[in-house]
């Protein structure tokens, strides 16, 4: 997805001028190109769409796939900055490695992967879910269809399935932390690369339940009842002061952008944008839905980044 001329101009109404960012030095027509994950995607976008407000001669590309996706191209040397919602894996690195591409880690936000159902309220009777629950929903090989093999007290309603992809930083996530592997899963459940596409599935369809980042229940929360999460000390929603106090586990998660060391060692553009999505995180975060970053999270990563050159 690209951001747009009507974008930069609406965000050209509200954005401060030059906030977080330096002067000069920039070619016209320079590019930035931005890949990867679908969860982190609302967050760049609207970073880009500010960054280029008060940047006119800079263009931030964002591209919304997969986390592996944007690895995939990353490493290969097409893209200058990855989204992802989960850290490089050993074969990803590996491949940057052999590109001899270097890179530094950044996290740009936190997230609260969220476990929705549909709305209406029929549903009344299911607030919170055990983590041992979601294993028997989603571990491989379940045979668990229907919301009365979940729990006994739950009614007879077939129950239908929505979420991430293999390719997506979600799933793997997911996965490890419900079904304690990477990567295992029941095949036989709707799944996607897009999370509007999950949010829809919950959204129009009695009995459904799927899962994403909070950024996409906080836009839809017309249409979906997030449930609470019983990791082993009661049930706890899924909201911004969960997941930074450490309670909303064990599905809170870092998302990050890895960038490129040499992009940010001599296109000053690139570092300025990075610079501006880390020093207007926050506001970011709020704007885009997402859970902002501790004050001692943002210092760490601004510490990585380095100072501003001279």
């Amino acid at each position: 997805m690209r951001i747009t001329a009507l974008g930069i101009a609406l965000a050209a109404l509200v954005a401060a001028a030059g906030a977080g960012c330096g002067t000069g030095g920039d070619p016209k027509g320079a590019t930035i190109s931005v890949d990867g994950s679908s969860t982190v995607g609302p967050f760049a976008d609207r970073a880009a769409v500010e960054f280029m407000a008060s940047r006119p001669e800079v263009d931030v590309d964002v591209e919304l796939s997969t986390t592996r996706q944007g690895f995939d191209r990353f490493c290969a040397g097409e893209i200058e900055i990855a989204n992802a919602s989960r850290p490089i894996d050993e074969d990803e690195a590996a491949d940057c490695a052999e590109a001899a591409v270097e890179y530094v880690e950044l996290q740009i936000a936190n997230d609260a992967i969220t476990v929705a159902i549909h709305k209406p309220i029929l549903f009344d009777w299911v607030t919170c879910l055990t983590v041992d629950q979601l294993r028997r929903i989603w571990e491989p090989d379940s045979e668990v269809d229907n919301w009365n093999d979940v729990d006994p007290s739950f009614p007879n309603v077939p129950l239908r399935l929505y979420g991430a992809g293999e390719g997506s930083g979600t799933f793997r996530y997911f996965t490890f932390v419900v079904n304690g592997e990477r990567g295992a899963s029941r095949s036989d459940y709707a799944a996607t690369d897009d999370d509007n596409d999950t949010v829809q599935g919950v959204a129009d369809h009695k009995g459904a339940l799927g899962y994403f980042g909070f950024s996409y229940y906080q836009a839809n929360q017309s249409r979906l009842n997030a449930l609470e999460i019983d990791g082993g000390r009661g049930c706890v929603p899924p909201s911004v002061e969960t997941v930074q106090d450490g309670t909303y586990t064990p599905l809170s998660r870092p998302l990050f952008v890895y960038v490129q060391q040499r992009a940010l060692a001599e296109r000053p553009e690139v570092r300025q944008f990075v610079r501006y999505l880390l020093r207007n995180q926050r506001a970011i975060a709020e704007h885009a839905l997402f859970v902002p970053l501790s004050d001692e999270q943002l210092q760490e990563q601004l510490a990585k980044l380095g100072p501003a050159p001279g």
